[in-house]
C-alpha cells in the first residue's frame, strides 16, 4: 500500500483540452485500460524533457523528433509495452502509432506524440493499435483525467494526480496533472510518465523554463531504485483558453504560474516514491549547508541509493553507520569532523563519529515512523539540496522478479 497516499476523487477539466483511455488489450490484464489520447487545441504550447538513458525507447527518439517539427496536437500513449530495445521495428512502430492517429484526426503525424510504459524488448502489438485508435479517439471528452490516470499505471498501486486552481491576470486558471512510476526510478530528466496540462496562456520559451524550473527540484529529486528508465517523458502543455493576458516577461503571473507548476511536481513525484514498489517508508533526505548544489544532491542520493540504508529503514532498525558510511563514500570532499546527521529531530553523528547524546531508543522510535526525515549538515557552505526516497522490503523482490510472469 502507497505511503501516505490517497487518490483524488476529482480531477478538473483543463479548457483545451480533450483525452479518453480505453482498454485495447495491450496490458495482459484483461479490460485494463491501456491506451490513452490527448487532444490539444490549435494554438496550444507543449514543453517536454525525455529520459537520458542512451538504450531511450522508440517513442522517446520519435516524439523528440516530432517536437521540434511541429506544435503537437495529440499525445498517445500506452501501458502494458515500452517499445524499448526494439531497433529499427520499434521505430517503425511507434511512426506507424503517429500516422494511425494521424488518419482518423486528419492531422499530419508529425503532430502526434507517442509515448509508451511496460515491458522492455517486446514489439508493439500494432494490431491493437489500429482497432483501438478509432475507438479512443471517438471517446475523447474533456472530463477524462481520473481514466486517463489509471490507463498509463503499470505496476502502480493506484492512481496520481493532482489538480488546482489559481488566478492569473485576475482569471481563474486550472492546472491538472496525472503521473506513473513505480518502479525502475531515478530520474535524469522527469520521471516514467507525467502529462500535466493548464489552460493559462504563456509563452513557448517561459514554458520551456518553468518545466525544467520544476522538474530539478521535483521529478529530477526522486529515486526509488537508482534505475533511470528508457521511457522516461515528462509534458507540459499551456492551451492559452483561460483567458489572461499571455504571460511573456517574468513578474507577478510568471511567479505564480511557476509556483503552481512547482506544487503540482512536487507532488507528483513524491507521489511516486509513496508508492514505489514494496515501498513501506516515505523518506526526506535533506542536505544543507554545502559548498555547492550539486555536492548536495550527490550526498543524497548515494545514501538514496544504498540498499544497506533502504533495508534497515524497512526493518526500522536504527543502524545509523550505514548513513555515516554513504555520506563517506559518496565522493564529495568533506570534513567529517564538521558534519551533523540527524534522524529526525535526533542527532546521531557529530564531531566524526556518534553523538554523545544519541540513543538506540531515540533511534527507534524515529524509524518506526512511516515517514522519516534525515538531515545532514556538511558545515561547508549554503547550498543545500532535497531528495525524496523510499525503503527496500520483500515485495520490491517479489514485484521484479515476477514482473514479466
Amino acid at each position: 500500500m502507497a505511503v501516505g497516499l490517497k487518490e483524488p476523487d476529482v480531477l478538473l477539466p483543463v479548457k483545451g483540452v480533450r483525452l479518453a483511455a480505453i482498454a485495447a488489450g495491450i496490458k495482459k490484464k484483461a479490460g485494463a485500460k491501456d491506451l490513452v489520447l490527448f487532444e490539444l487545441s490549435e494554438g496550444s504550447k507543449v514543453a517536454a524533457v525525455f529520459t537520458k538513458n542512451l538504450f531511450c525507447a522508440a517513442p522517446v527518439v520519435v516524439s523528440k523528433s516530432h517536437l521540434s517539427q511541429q506544435s503537437p496536437r495529440y499525445l498517445l500513449i500506452n501501458a502494458g509495452n515500452a517499445n524499448a530495445g526494439t531497433g529499427s521495428i520499434g521505430m517503425q512502430s511507434a511512426t506507424s502509432c503517429c500516422e494511425m492517429v494521424a488518419e482518423v484526426a486528419r492531422c499530419h503525424a508529425n503532430q502526434v506524440l507517442p509515448f509508451s510504459t511496460g515491458v522492455i524488448g517486446e514489439n508493439l502489438p500494432l494490431e491493437k493499435f489500429k482497432n483501438g485508435i478509432p475507438v479512443v479517439f471517438s471517446a475523447l471528452n474533456e472530463d477524462a483525467w481520473l481514466e486517463v490516470g489509471r490507463g498509463i499505471m503499470t505496476t502502480d498501486t493506484m492512481l496520481k494526480g493532482i489538480t488546482k486552481t489559481f488566478n492569473v491576470d485576475g482569471v481563474t486558471t486550472t492546472i491538472t496533472g496525472v503521473a506513473k512510476g513505480s518502479g525502475m526510478i531515478h530520474p535524469d530528466m522527469a520521471t516514467m510518465l507525467a502529462f500535466i496540462a493548464t489552460d493559462a496562456a504563456v509563452s513557448q520559451n517561459l514554458l520551456d523554463k518553468m518545466l525544467s524550473n520544476a522538474v530539478d527540484h521535483s521529478f529530477n529529486s526522486i529515486t526509488v531504485d537508482g534505475d533511470t528508465s528508457t521511457n522516461d517523458a515528462c509534458v507540459l502543455i499551456a492551451t492559452g483558453k483561460a483567458g489572461n493576458k499571455e504571460i511573456k516577461a517574468s513578474g507577478k503571473d510568471y511567479d505564480t504560474l511557476q509556483q503552481v507548476i512547482n506544487e503540482v511536481c512536487s507532488y507528483l513525484a513524491q507521489a511516486i516514491v509513496r508508492d514505489g514498489e514494496g515501498a513501506t517508508k516515505l523518506i526526506t533526505l535533506e542536505v544543507v549547508n554545502a559548498r555547492t548544489v550539486q555536492d548536495a544532491k550527490q550526498i543524497g542520493f548515494t545514501i538514496a541509493h544504498s540498499p544497506l540504508v533502504k533495508t534497515a529503514f524497512f526493518a526500522s532498525d536504527p543502524n545509523w553507520g550505514r548513513i555515516l558510511a554513504a555520506v563517506g563514500r559518496s565522493g564529495v570532499d568533506i570534513d567529517i569532523d564538521k558534519i551533523r546527521i540527524y534522524l529526525g529531530d535526533v542527532c546521531i553523528v557529530e564531531n566524526g563519529g556518534r553523538a554523545a547524546s544519541y540513543t538506540e531508543a531515540q533511534g527507534k522510535k524515529v524509524m518506526a515512523e512511516s515517514e522519516i526525515h534525515i538531515r545532514v549538515d556538511l558545515s561547508a557552505g549554503i547550498a543545500s539540496s532535497q531528495i525524496w526516497t523510499c525503503d527496500f522490503s520483500y515485495d520490491y523482490v517479489k514485484i521484479n522478479a515476477e514482473y514479466r510472469t
